[in-house]
C-alpha cells in the first residue's frame, strides 16, 4: 500500500502505462496473426497484411512497447516467410 500522495500518484500511471501497453501489444499480435492467416489461406493478399504488421511493429518499438531488436526480428522473420511462400 501507498504511504505517500506522490507512491499514490504513481501507482495510477504505471496502471494506466500497463492497460496501454497490454492493449497495444493486444493489437500487434492480432495483426501478425491476420497477416499469418492471409499468408496461410490467401497468399495474394499477404503482402498487404504484411505491411500493415511491419508498421504496428515499428509503431510499438518508436513507443518502447516492444524492443527495437525484437520488432526488427519479428519483420525479418514475417517478410522471409513470405518469400518462401513465393
Amino acid at each position: 500500500m501507498a504511504n505517500s500522495k506522490s507512491a499514490e500518484k504513481r501507482i495510477r500511471v504505471n496502471q494506466k502505462k500497463r492497460e496501454r501497453n497490454v492493449a497495444y501489444k493486444s493489437a500487434l499480435r492480432t495483426t501478425i496473426k491476420r497477416y499469418e492467416n492471409a499468408l496461410a489461406e490467401d497468399p495474394s493478399a499477404a503482402p498487404a497484411h504484411l505491411q500493415k504488421a511491419i508498421k504496428a511493429l515499428d509503431k510499438a518499438a518508436s513507443k518502447g512497447i516492444i524492443h527495437k531488436n525484437a520488432a526488427a526480428r519479428k519483420k525479418s522473420r514475417l517478410t522471409r516467410n513470405l518469400a518462401k511462400q513465393a
